[in-house]
């Protein structure tokens, strides 16, 4: 079966600009969670959120891209940049057609409300004419594949929480395929919005905690909701053989990915699909349960999330779950929705090369139910060989990646 290796890596999130940023800030276990800077939330139950700070988009594109396009696009661009940058890709000597990308989105919904508004206060002849293409879901692959001139698949996903992941399991499955020799693998949520807090809020998957210092607690017993957060994170991934050929920096190897639908309840998790999602993995990467280090975990800090992804780790592992580390980086950036398995994996490269597990944050009072090892609060040095990302979608859409140090 053809290696997959991960060349390079981009991103704008909650914890910095840039993966040197990103890197900083987990390895200290900083928290990007703050008071809702976005709108006026004085109305809403809901106070905190996990924004990207000091952003400014004019410094990454044009103005005439930055006007005819959405803060999606404005977060994925940049991502994508870095990613391409640092691995290396020169498109002048590539085949174009051998060059693709798979990505994912979330629609900004306040962009359709305004669009509405001027729809009914101007009427049909004023209405934006660029409305469709700048809310299309295959927006990101339209832009990141026009830019670099990328003729091969162009390809976009959605399965929620879990699209992140499965951007990168599906640009994995085209290279092994045959379909292309390089893959950009490209997330980007913005849709952090009025619309979005108060819907999920009255449903209850939201932190009312309103203290930013301790609303995002995953797998705490005191949890009481995820931290909706926004940002956009980026891949490139590659054939062994074509990035050996083109002596590319190779930061790690995707070596598994597994998939699984709960078909249950379209809002409660089902541990035993999410289990089938991680022997999935572990079977397409042929790597025993006994040999994973280190697992990533969805996460959430919700109280139905947390408690089923611990019985599925057990379920999956049996009485080695309890030697595995788990952590959450939601703990420390929130819950980026389509693109939170994307970012997410990009910290595991990043601990995998670093030797060091970041923590789960703000965990002070252990849940009974929720008994492994979350690596509490301070990062933890660990060589990591092969780690397990969990991706679980809102709805029951589950991915899991077997990410590995690359050994040639």
């Amino acid at each position: 079966m053809q290696r997959v290796v991960v060349t390079g890596m981009g991103v704008i999130c909650p914890l910095g600009l840039t993966i040197d940023e990103l890197w900083t800030n987990l390895a200290s276990g900083k928290s990007g969670v703050g008071l809702i800077q976005k709108f006026d939330a004085t109305e809403f139950p809901v106070k905190v959120s996990a924004e990207v700070k000091d952003f400014d988009p004019a410094k990454y594109m044009d103005i005439k891209t930055m006007e005819r396009t959405q803060r999606t696009i404005h977060m994925a661009l940049p991502a994508a940049k870095e990613a391409i940058e640092a691995s290396g890709l020169d498109m002048s000597k590539e085949k174009p057609e051998r060059v693709g990308i798979v990505s994912a989105c979330m629609q900004e919904n306040m962009t359709i409300v305004e669009g509405w508004k001027v729809l009914q206060r101007r009427g049909p002849r004023r209405a934006d004419p660029l409305f469709f293409t700048k809310g299309a879901p295959s927006i990101i692959s339209l832009q990141v594949g026009l830019l670099y001139g990328f003729n091969g698949p162009c390809i976009s996903v959605n399965s929620l929480c879990a699209s992140g992941a499965d951007v990168i399991a599906n640009a994995v499955n085209y290279i092994r395929l045959g379909y292309a020799d390089v893959m950009a693998a490209v997330a980007s949520d913005t849709s952090l919005d009025e619309m979005t807090v108060a819907s999920m809020g009255v449903l209850g998957a939201l932190s009312k905690n309103p203290d930013p210092e301790t609303a995002c607690r995953p797998f705490d017993l005191n949890r009481d909701g995820f931290i909706y957060g926004e940002g956009a994170g980026a891949l490139v991934l590659e054939s062994y053989e074509h990035a050996k050929q083109r002596g590319a920096p190779i930061l790690a190897e995707v070596a598994g990915t597994g998939w699984s639908y709960d078909a249950f309840d379209v809002s409660a998790p089902q541990a035993k699909t999410e289990t089938i999602a991680m022997k999935n993995a572990l079977r397409n990467a042929g790597v025993r349960p006994d040999e994973v280090d280190y697992i990533n975990a969805h996460g959430t800090s919700t109280k139905l999330n947390d408690v089923c992804e611990t019985k599925a780790i057990k379920l999956t592992f049996g009485d080695q779950a309890y030697k595995i580390p788990v952590s959450s980086s939601k703990s420390m950036f929130g819950h980026l929705i389509t693109a939170g398995g994307l970012v997410e994996s990009i910290a595991v490269v990043l601990a995998i090369n670093h030797g060091l597990i970041p923590p789960t944050i703000h965990y002070e009072t252990p849940d009974p139910e929720c008994d492994l090892d979350y690596v509490p609060n301070v990062a933890r040095e660990a060589k990591l060989d092969i780690c397990l990302k969990d991706s679980f979608g809102f709805g029951g859409q589950n991915c899991c990646l077997i990410l590995k140090r690359f050994k040639d």
